[in-house]
């Protein structure tokens, strides 16, 4: 029998952990008490980008009175990492970047911690560094890690050893080969596009800094507590590592202070658990200072994109030549994953039929690349996306409905052989370029300044491996309440909440009743959920929780049906009664989802505690020709949308003002629809402020702005003045509810969209990352002279 609406699913209640994080009541790690057994921990890191590790002398250190234990590369020389296990905890033979954690101390104040931080003496032959992407790839490049022909890799990932290529993704499609496109198919081409565009490298800025506990037992079981998006890949990761059995390797995560991909996978944690490794029974605690979060922990790669794109006179593309060469930074362990997504995506969101594309990911002497969210995407749509725009103005076509023509449709065979499953791009672009009135020529507010709008589009798909399962555990209480277990993170997004509404939806009671037995996230006792990334949890930590109500819900209507004589099909579930159909008869669930129903006459009972458990992992994702990239289902599916900008430029000053984000994203089904707007929203504004972000570096590779006192991020004073959200619902095929994620999606394309109204405002085009005043100014009045007076004595 078809489950009726009750209105959980699609209506905007509160969400679960409102309350808790409005009144400060919400635990993170830095507030859980450990008593005197308390150890602090200090990383000692490298000064220099690339050097050989002569000698390292910690004699000082652990003659300093407090001082319990000191770390370094020779205690743990293995590997660890996600997807190629290219990482050491402490860096053993060589050091690769500025910021790289070569030591750790654990001493009973933070304040004798960091003074024998820096007692510990390291001897260092440098090498030559590289910093740029594209270089670092060419042949006779300083090599970063001779050994990589030796590391563990999946086998979805193609390292090229001998060179600093980490991940080589091929795409082929159409008239070409690996030399490019046919020239007969760039003959037809009325306009050809080529250029190069430029990211660097930028912060995830966490309010919460990385922080971690850990305490290894004398029995062998080991406890990390750690903030974290990915509990359950952190303890494998570990556990490998460090050769800990997977059942005595406990890794408990509260509430996440910011995440955007930062906290994915592993990053300071594995140092923290061999430190408590050398102090056995006492817990030892790291908190990552501001700048330390800036450089040791992760960051998102820079990237040195090369396009040639081109299209015929109708406005139909025809070619597309794509390199993308990703600076992965000193590990690519996650970075290279991030290459592949790019790789199967380089078209962005359109229907090309001749592609070229090599997608790179390179080692560099910088931060770590890693997880950011969008994965991939804000760096390659920051050229394709202005491209689009500059075909469009050669051929004389409008932008919008240059992308109307060529965007992808359900049923298109997309780049990688793939079928596009069923989305709605064209509404997207109708509704966020209505939104600010797209065509119409608004007038600047003042003489000085220039008003100029900009749209762009999208896609995304979770990149992931093949088989990342999610599971979720329902249990009634005896009032018929209902606890939801699961194991994704509360980063934010709303995860718990969209988890208890689905669940209520299906068991058929009221929201309110529902509670989301999530917190901490505790890989002992939570279901497994592979990580919290990828914006997958709504559909795929969805579809689990969904099938474990759908479990438990069974269950409550096996026993009543036995109870009444009827059939399971005549019986349904509504604000916690069990109604039937066929008789009327009416069951309350209280007491009974626990205590089960009497037989006649009380001569025994049938039921008990209802549990309901579900699991989902897709199963439909193919394996990708290495040549080619080619095969039957790349991805498990796309999320599309479009943005449009309206901003003032003041020419005096080269300062923009976004005065409207207008964005509309196809989301499958708003589970919860003011969720679904406080992404767009955080996205927007994320988005923007990522075009204006950017890490900068010396010529040594130490970083120039690494404190929040010289990088400078959006806050309320620049927010735009109006954020305005359309929400798009053509039901995804199994997403629960037709639902689909859009946490990501949201800050894709805010750059070049920005970067398209710009050019409409001023006629000058940029595409190096980041827009800052100064260089919008110098752009705006190319060729003038300035020249100050002296002051007059």
């Amino acid at each position: 029998m078809t489950i009726e609406t009750l209105n959980s699913v699609g209506k905007s209640v509160p969400r679960v952990d409102a309350f808790e994080k409005v009144t400060g009541a919400a635990k993170y790690v830095d507030d859980m008490a450990f008593g005197p057994a308390l150890l602090y921990g200090k990383l000692v890191t490298s000064p220099a980008a690339h050097a050989l590790i002569k000698r390292i002398d910690v004699s000082k250190a652990l003659a300093l009175p407090g001082v319990k234990a000191v770390v370094t590369g020779q205690d743990n020389p293995t590997h660890l990492g996600l997807y190629l296990k290219d990482r050491y905890i402490f860096a053993y033979d060589r050091v690769r970047y500025v910021g790289e954690t070569v030591a750790g101390v654990a001493a009973t104040t933070p304040e004798i911690a960091e003074a024998a931080a820096k007692l510990v003496e390291i001897e260092y032959e440098e090498l030559e560094p590289v910093f740029d992407p594209y270089e670092g790839a060419q042949p006779g490049a300083p090599l970063i890690h001779p050994d990589l022909g030796s590391y563990e890799v999946v086998p979805f990932i193609f390292p090229e050893p001998g060179t600093n290529i980490s991940e080589h993704f091929k795409l082929r499609k159409g008239d070409v080969s690996d030399a490019g496109v046919d020239a007969e198919v760039w003959a037809q081409c009325a306009s050809i596009v080529e250029d190069t565009f430029t990211l660097p490298q930028i912060q995830h800025v966490p309010i919460e800094t990385h922080v971690a506990v850990a305490r290894w037992d004398p029995d062998g079981q080991v406890t990390l507590w750690s903030a974290s998006q990915s509990p359950f890949a952190q303890r494998d990761l570990v556990a490998q590592s460090l050769g800990i059995p997977h059942g005595s390797l406990r890794v408990i995560s509260p509430y996440v202070g910011g995440g955007f991909g930062g906290k994915a996978g592993i990053s300071m944690e594995a140092n923290v658990v061999l430190l408590a490794r050398a102090v056995p029974g006492r817990p030892v605690k790291v908190r990552m200072t501001r700048e330390e979060e800036f450089v040791t922990t992760n960051v998102r790669q820079s990237l040195v994109g090369k396009f040639k794109i081109g299209c015929d006179a109708e406005g139909n593309l025809l070619a597309m030549e794509v390199a993308y060469y990703f600076g992965g930074g000193a590990y690519n362990d996650y970075g290279v994953n991030i290459a592949r997504a790019a790789g199967y995506s380089c078209t962005g969101p359109y229907d090309v039929p001749n592609v070229k594309g090599d997608s790179y990911c390179v080692y560099t002497n910088h931060p770590i690349g890693s997880a950011m969210r969008g994965f991939g995407m804000p760096e390659i749509h920051w050229g394709i996306e202005q491209i689009m725009d500059r075909l469009a103005d050669e051929i004389g076509m409008d932008p919008a409905a240059f992308r109307r023509r060529n965007c992808v449709r359900p049923g298109d065979t997309i780049l990688t052989g793939m079928t596009m499953p069923n989305i709605d791009l064209v509404q997207c672009i109708d509704k966020a370029a209505q939104a600010i009135n797209w065509g119409r020529d608004d007038k600047p507010s003042a003489p000085h300044k220039k008003r100029g709008k900009g749209i762009a589009i999208m896609w995304k798909a979770p990149a992931m491996p093949p088989n990342p399962g999610s599971s979720a555990i329902v249990r009634f209480n005896e009032d018929a309440t209902a606890n939801v277990y699961v194991g994704g993170q509360e980063i934010g997004q709303g995860a718990f909440t969209v988890a208890a509404q689905m669940a209520a939806e299906v068991l058929g009671i009221p929201y309110e009743w529902v509670r989301v037995a999530a917190n901490p996230i505790d890989t002992k006792y939570s279901p497994y959920e592979w990580q919290t990334v990828a914006s997958r949890l709504t559909w795929s930590m969805g579809n689990a929780v969904k099938a474990a109500a759908e479990d438990a819900r069974r269950k409550i209507l096996d026993v009543v049906a036995q109870y009444w004589d009827e059939d399971p099909e005549d019986l349904d579930i509504k604000d916690g009664v069990v109604i039937s159909y066929k008789s009327e008869r009416e069951q309350p669930l209280q007491k009974m989802v626990v205590y089960g129903l009497p037989n006649e006459n009380y001569e025994g009972w049938q039921g008990g505690p209802i549990v309901g458990s579900g699991k989902f992992m897709p199963t439909y994702v193919t394996g990708l020709d290495p040549e080619t990239g080619q095969g039957t289902r790349a991805v498990v599916h796309y999320t599309v949308g479009a943005q449009a900008v309206d901003l003032e430029v003041d020419t005096g000053t080269g300062q923009i003002e976004i005065l409207k984000i207008a964005s509309a994203y196809d989301v499958g089904k708003a589970i919860n629809p003011d969720l679904v707007m406080t992404q767009i929203e955080g996205g927007a504004v994320h988005g923007m402020s990522s075009a204006f972000e950017g890490l900068h570096f010396d010529a040594q590779g130490r970083p120039r702005n690494g404190s929040l006192v010289d990088y400078k991020i959006a806050t309320s004073v620049d927010a735009p003045r109006e954020i305005h959200g359309d929400i798009v619902e053509t039901p995804l095929e199994d997403g629960p509810w037709g639902a689909r994620g859009v946490g990501e999606h949201v800050m894709v394309q805010t750059a070049p969209a920005i970067a398209n109204a710009l050019y409409n405002a001023l006629g000058v085009r940029f595409n190096d990352l980041p827009l800052s005043a100064e260089k919008i100014f110098l752009a705006t009045h190319a060729g003038e002279a300035f020249m100050c007076e002296a002051p007059e004595e």
